[in-house]
């Protein structure tokens, strides 16, 4: 089904509206019961609390409908991938809670992030609700970015002294993580920056946003065997990025894969987001000639 403007304008608004409830449950909300999950590679991958699948369930109470109106798949991280996403146009792809580990530990970067892709991997609509901040962004592609209702600010910003690096936890325990923070380090001075400034502490989601408030900036994910995060991790904040100019691409510089059919991981091809091409360029250098550095 061909989606007009108005269309995504009106499911933009609903999920909008199903984000900032959701996310206002979380903020409520201390987790109680806390389970592990199958089929990643990482603690955050592997444990599921109380709270996402309340959040799912807000979610999909508000989302259900437009699924037989629209004609449109889903796909959430708190249910089996029935595989609709490749047979519809257009589908949802929600995170009901990104960043598990930092709302489990009471600390910011966690997010509700939804969603719409379509099948040939395009995001169309990107939602991402914070709930220690209160703050709901989104974005709708060719329309524009939105902050809180207000058009996101484009053009070039304010930059800082340094270069603020992103990136997940598991990135600290890199064999060769000298070499990496090495590299950065070269990249920043070469930009005319005082050094790095890393930021391990947030969820996929929180850090593509971080890097849109500390330019200059990125978050990055180098191929990996397994895991990598997964498409509803990235879908929201590529949209964002589509519609403010800055860069969301895998590490070779291609579109990212946002509707893989083997799989909803993204380890093969890894991501990235950069806050302009030149910086994008320098970092996709650091994989090598074949994109990949290996653990």
């Amino acid at each position: 089904m061909k989606l007009s403007t108005s269309d995504l304008r009106q499911l933009a608004e609903l999920a909008i509206g199903a984000a900032t409830e959701a996310g206002q449950m979380i903020a409520e909300s201390r987790p109680r019961a806390i389970q592990h999950k199958t089929g990643g590679a990482t603690l955050a991958s592997q444990v599921v609390t109380e709270i996402d699948r309340r959040s799912e369930a807000i979610i999909l109470g508000i989302l259900d409908p437009t699924l037989e109106r629209f004609e449109l798949g889903l796909l959430t991280e708190e249910q089996d991938d029935d595989g609709g996403r490749l047979t519809a146009d257009h589908f949802w792809s929600i995170d009901p809670l990104d960043g598990t580990l930092p709302f489990i530990e009471g600390s910011p970067g966690h997010a509700v992030s939804i969603a719409l892709v379509g099948r040939d991997g395009t995001p169309w609509i990107g939602v991402i609700y914070d709930p220690v901040e209160a703050t709901v962004s989104h974005a709708i592609r060719g329309v524009g970015a939105f902050r809180d209702g207000r058009p996101w600010p484009t053009g070039p910003q304010p930059g800082g002294e340094v270069l603020s690096v992103f990136a997940d936890r598991s990135f600290l325990t890199r064999d060769d993580l000298d070499v990496v923070i090495d590299a950065l380090d070269q990249i920043a001075r070469d930009l005319g920056l005082a050094g790095v400034q890393l930021h391990t502490t947030r969820g996929a989601v929180m850090n593509a946003c971080g890097v849109l408030a500390n330019p200059p900036a990125c978050y990055f994910k180098y191929p990996v065997p397994t895991g990598g995060g997964s498409l509803w991790d990235f879908a929201a904040t590529a949209c964002l990025f589509h519609e403010v100019g800055a860069v969301a691409t895998d590490m070779q510089g291609g579109p990212l894969d946002l509707n893989r059919a083997d799989s909803s991981f993204m380890n093969h091809r890894g991501v990235l987001f950069a806050t302009d091409e030149d910086l994008a360029a320098r970092i996709q250098a650091t994989g090598g000639d074949d994109g990949f550095v290996r653990s």
